[in-house]
């Protein structure tokens, strides 16, 4: 969007630390009791419950603390930017999201699983994208572009994850069986079985590529991304 990338440093750390939070809060065993996470012992199993817990505690909130105290940020940005991280990782996000899928029950609608991912995984996708634009002074109308754009790029993330775990799960986790598989939880793949789930990604993928079309902008790496990276071999 032609931004200065040394105003997007810090920004992009405090991203990072909220989405490591998420995942070792994720793998604990009140949650989805995973024990492995990238083909390694989770943080809970490498250390104990006790130190996951605080660790994930502590990268929930440094980060809030990053960004106020950064120097090249104006106070504006800053204040944008933590009212977006703190909304995204929030009910309105990341826990929201959490709960919904701690509650879900067999059966489920695939929009009821669509909605829970554009909270539990796509709030900080969005909130990722709209970092950018934020830092670069982009347009309302360019906003809600990338707002469009970083909605369809979380459900196509969640979708490829889906089935992932199950076409890769050894390489994926470290483990042959996935922590979904094991909760018996719904995914994309036990609601539409692995055809019609590569379809649905399909169908997403290119949503996301029509939205890049509408920005005045050079979007070759999100479209070299989503073209490549987006796809089940």
């Amino acid at each position: 969007m032609g931004g200065d990338i040394s105003t997007a440093l810090a920004p992009a750390c405090a991203i990072e630390m909220i989405h490591t939070y998420s995942m070792i809060h994720d793998d604990l065993p009140c949650m989805d009791d995973d024990d492995f996470r990238r083909g390694k012992p989770a943080l809970h199993k490498a250390f104990t419950e006790g130190h996951a817990v605080l660790t994930g505690d502590y990268l929930l909130t440094f980060p809030f603390e990053i960004i106020s105290r950064d120097l090249i940020l104006t106070p504006d940005q800053k204040i944008d930017l933590i009212r977006l991280l703190s909304r995204a990782s929030g009910g309105d996000g990341m826990i929201g999201g959490q709960i919904m899928d701690m509650e879900l029950k067999k059966g489920v609608e695939l929009g009821e699983l669509r909605s829970l991912h554009q909270l539990k995984t796509g709030a900080l996708f969005t909130a990722a994208i709209e970092f950018g634009a934020i830092l670069s002074y982009a347009s309302e109308t360019e906003q809600e572009i990338l707002r469009g754009f970083s909605s369809e790029l979380g459900i196509s993330f969640q979708i490829l994850d889906d089935i992932l775990d199950v076409t890769a799960c050894k390489e994926k986790r470290g483990s042959e069986v996935s922590s979904d598989q094991k909760n018996n939880k719904e995914t994309y793949l036990s609601l539409l079985g692995l055809e019609k789930a590569k379809k649905e990604l399909d169908r997403h993928r290119d949503k996301c590529l029509n939205w890049l079309k509408k920005l005045e902008k050079d979007t070759t790496l999100l479209e070299v991304i989503m073209s490549h990276h987006f796809r089940c071999q």
